[in-house]
């Protein structure tokens, strides 16, 4: 039995923290060229993915719903036109992830209860699930993710049981949660999302091609030494 612990404690792993918001259109093509990453790395049964929470705009009133184009063109101060070029980019690269962004029906809002559903969900074990389907809600399907109705239906979509996540949803649990994760970001240097952390030794700062990560996903699996975390 000591010998078999001995080896377990030996063995090499990748922990990948990613700081994302759920209506990101750059960290959805980031979630996807990890995957592909993670498809091509020898060592993909030995990497385990954390989602962690960010706020694009923290700034966003409650309550307040806005088109993307419009609320882009506030934010930004530029032409409707000049922000559908841009946007047009976006949608280019994520359809060569496999990703059919549609702005036109995207509503913009704040996302701080939607992060706290996915702290309920990744304390049922579907953190990453919750993420995936939030951000597919947000980006192509074009719900509404400040809305208690629907964050309930999408949770439960997945596993998040509906009669909790309606709890947590109309009260403040995970707000704490939420705004750790974003302190710590700032800590570690994140001045926007996608941000990935590996091992907490490197990190990878927007949707960068597949072989960045994978370069990344060797280089950290070759220095851990340290005990798993």
């Amino acid at each position: 039995m000591l010998g078999r612990d001995l080896l377990v404690s030996e063995e090499k792993s990748v922990r990948v923290e990613v700081w994302s918001d759920v209506v990101c259109p750059w960290c959805y093509i980031g979630k996807r060229r990890l995957e592909r990453a993670l498809e091509g790395f020898e060592h993909a049964g030995e990497v385990e993915v954390e989602w962690r929470s960010f706020q694009l705009d923290p700034t966003h009133p409650k309550g307040v719903r806005q088109p993307v184009y419009e609320a882009l063109a506030q934010k930004m101060g530029g032409s409707t036109a000049q922000i559908r070029a841009m946007t047009d980019r976006v949608k280019a690269l994520a359809a060569e992830e496999g990703l059919e962004y549609d702005f036109e029906h995207s509503i913009s809002v704040n996302t701080f209860d939607a992060h706290r559903l996915t702290h309920l969900a990744k304390a049922h074990g579907l953190g990453g699930e919750t993420h995936e389907r939030l951000m597919r809600a947000q980006l192509i399907e074009g719900e509404t993710l400040d809305d208690v109705d629907t964050l309930v239906r999408l949770g439960a979509e997945v596993g998040v049981p509906a009669d909790e996540a309606r709890r947590v949803l109309e009260g403040d649990d995970y707000t704490r949660e939420v705004e750790e994760d974003i302190r710590e970001a700032q800590m570690l240097g994140a001045t926007g999302v996608p941000f990935f952390v590996l091992n907490r030794m490197y990190g990878v700062s927007g949707a960068q091609p597949v072989e960045l990560f994978l370069s990344a996903l060797r280089t950290a699996y070759e220095n851990e030494d340290a005990p798993a975390r």
